[in-house]
């Protein structure tokens, strides 16, 4: 074994490093995404060290994955280690050093350790378009080296849609909330792609889109028909089936689901009242053994006296409104 390889069995599990970034208004629900997904929430403020091993475009707030390949506890170590590397025949590469991590080091002092480590590597450098970015980042007291994996950032393009509300949840929020109605199920080795998913409240079709652009099954109802007809609009433009949203009242909904994610009605002009709210997630309750419910209201008793279980909350903002995310069973 390389001495460079920490010799712990359980280090010498694949390991991955995820770099995540969020704005401060929607801190709490990147925590507590990152948390489901990963099964602990991350230790340092923009990475997270795990085992697991997920595609980065899997949640909206993670910007890479370095698939480790070398451990070193110092530079020369790590340069040393560097000259093992073997590239494809043909293949170019370049030399990252992240900002992310416990590395102080300044602008200069970054592109110093990319030509150190550059140097040791066999092959083609290539700074504009490598076939290969290999990214370098301290944690602790180790020095880290691997292949970045950049994440798919094409949902971005969603957040144009030719229907819209002013009021209606951002694509970052509602890819982030499909995550927490899955993840937990999915963990349980239950194949994610024959899950049903329900939106009973489903607006103009955000959740909806975000879902199947996810590989998830999801149907999607509203007792408005402008919704409805709004809906339908935005899931034919980006290519889907306009036929899984229907018009109607989630209250007579019939069927079962693995989870539905809620976002409660909401007017600027008046508060929907207190026995119909109840009625609402009683018969999601019925309808779904999992949800994640969104308001802009305290919900939490309404929740139990309605036969849910809260397990986890956090909260977004937005300008002149916060939103309360509860995630129930």
């Amino acid at each position: 074994m390389n001495r460079h390889e920490i010799n712990s069995s359980a280090m010498n599990m694949q390991r991955y490093i995820y770099t995540y970034a969020c704005h401060e208004t929607e801190r709490e629900l990147c925590l507590l995404e990152l948390k489901n997904l990963f099964g602990h929430p991350p230790e340092q403020d923009s990475t997270l060290l795990s085992h697991r091993r997920l595609e980065p475009g899997t949640s909206p707030f993670i910007h890479l994955r370095l698939d480790v390949t070398a451990d070193a506890g110092t530079l020369d170590e790590l340069c040393e280690a560097a000259s093992a590397i073997h590239l494809e025949e043909g293949k170019t590469f370049k030399v990252l050093c992240l900002k992310e991590g416990d590395n102080v080091a300044d602008y200069d002092e970054r592109r110093g350790i990319e030509r150190r480590i550059g140097a040791r590597i066999r092959g083609q450098a290539q700074m504009k378009e490598p076939d290969v970015t290999l990214g370098v980042i301290r944690v602790g007291e180790r020095w880290l080296l691997g292949k970045c994996i950049y994440s798919d950032r094409s949902w971005l393009e969603r957040r144009h849609k030719p229907q819209n509300y002013s009021t209606g949840l951002p694509v970052l929020v509602a890819k982030a909330l499909v995550n927490l109605a899955v993840n937990d199920i999915a963990a349980q080795d239950i194949d994610v792609g024959r899950l049903k998913l329900l939106d009973p409240c489903c607006g103009m079709g955000n959740v909806m889109i975000e879902a199947m652009s996810m590989g998830k099954d999801i149907r999607g109802c509203d007792i408005n028909p402008l919704a409805v007809r709004g809906a339908r609009v935005n899931l034919r433009h980006f290519g889907y089936e306009e036929d899984r949203v229907k018009l109607g009242d989630m209250n007579l909904l019939e069927g079962t689901y693995d989870a539905a994610i809620l976002d409660m009605p909401y007017n600027l002009c008046s508060v929907l009242p207190a026995d119909e709210q109840k009625q609402m997630l009683r018969s999601l309750r019925r309808l779904a053994a999992r949800a994640v419910v969104v308001s802009t209201e305290p919900m939490a008793a309404l929740l139990s006296q309605s036969g849910w279980t809260l397990t986890e909350q956090c909260r977004i903002h937005k300008t002149g409104m916060s939103r309360e995310i509860w995630i129930c069973e």
